[in-house]
């Protein structure tokens, strides 16, 4: 049973720690907003691969007696171009929404700002600037890749009976994939608001928040023609 917690640590870490426009966003995010809003998004990525690890472990443990595993995987392979598309099309709404805030926030009509740079009380929010919204917005966007799935289906059938089988042994593999990819994602969360902190100018804002929005652009275009 162990065997299986730390096989899903090793793979949540796996999927989590390579920095892509998830992670650009979450640092961006945290940035310009808060860590408590930075935290909710970052446990929308870890939400998405525990429900995915879950998809896969389960199907998985059917899988090393009967065929679970490849039903998940050859289910999800005709859904991986158009969701890849949709991914794509969300990353650069958002790249161009975050530009355009930036621009907007720089300009004569910027919203009042309290001593740290963020909005004032009474300011409304819009968005992924909420806990909630940032929660929602990040999980679903995280959910639009299946590759995750298939890479931990790929895990769990590749180990078969180690670390123990059937539903014990998968929730501990779901529970470690959660844990790992949710320590990652708050790491990175507490970077945004380190970056934050020390650019808390206008101008500092409106720099990071566009090299946000330009990273994430081109992530979602290497993303397109990959």
């Amino acid at each position: 049973m162990t065997g299986a917690f730390l096989a899903g640590v090793v793979a949540g870490y796996g999927v989590a720690v390579p920095v892509g426009a998830i992670a650009v966003l979450i640092v961006g995010l945290t940035a310009r907003t808060s860590f408590r809003v930075g935290a909710c998004a970052a446990l929308g990525v870890a939400t998405a691969d525990g429900l995915y690890a879950a998809v896969a472990a389960f199907g998985g443990s059917a899988a090393v007696a009967a065929f679970g595993g490849a039903v998940v995987v050859g289910w999800l392979t005709p859904l991986a171009t158009p969701l890849r598309l949709v991914a794509v099309a969300v990353l650069l709404a958002l790249a161009a929404h975050g530009a355009w805030r930036a621009l907007r926030a720089a300009g004569p009509t910027r919203p009042a700002l309290d001593a740290d740079g963020r909005p004032a009380p009474g300011v409304v929010r819009r968005g992924l600037d909420t806990p909630l919204r940032a929660y929602a917005g990040i999980l679903a966007l995280t959910l639009l890749n299946p590759a995750t799935v298939v890479y931990f289906t790929a895990l769990v059938l590749g180990r078969g009976g180690q670390g123990g089988s059937g539903a014990g042994a998968a929730t501990l593999f779901t529970l470690g994939v959660f844990l790992a990819s949710a320590s990652w994602q708050l790491v990175i969360a507490a970077g945004g608001t380190l970056l934050g902190r020390t650019l808390t100018g206008a101008r500092g804002r409106l720099v990071t928040a566009l090299l946000s929005s330009a990273i994430i652009a081109a992530l979602a275009i290497a993303l397109l023609l990959d």
